[in-house]
C-alpha cells in the first residue's frame, strides 16, 4: 500500500543518509517524490513505490501542531 504524502511531511527512512540523518522531508509530490535530508539538505528524487518500500515512519504530518 502506498502512503498518502503531503509536502512538508516529515519521513523517517530505515538506512541512515551518509551524514548520519535519517529524517527527510517531502519537497516534490507527484510520479517521484522528492526528499530533503534534513542533516545536510541534500535533495534525492524517489519513485512512489521506492518511498513506500524504504519508509519506517511519520515523525510529522504536514499542518499538524507540533
Amino acid at each position: 500500500m502506498l502512503p498518502e504524502l503531503q509536502m512538508d511531511d516529515v519521513l523517517r527512512l530505515r538506512k541512515p543518509h551518509p551524514c548520519g540523518n535519517t529524517d527527510w522531508v517531502v519537497v516534490r509530490l507527484g510520479a517521484d517524490i522528492g526528499l530533503k535530508c534534513l542533516g545536510c539538505g541534500r535533495r534525492i528524487l524517489l519513485p512512489r513505490r521506492e518511498v513506500a518500500r524504504r519508509m519506517k515512519a511519520y515523525v510529522r504530518h504536514a499542518g499538524a501542531n507540533g
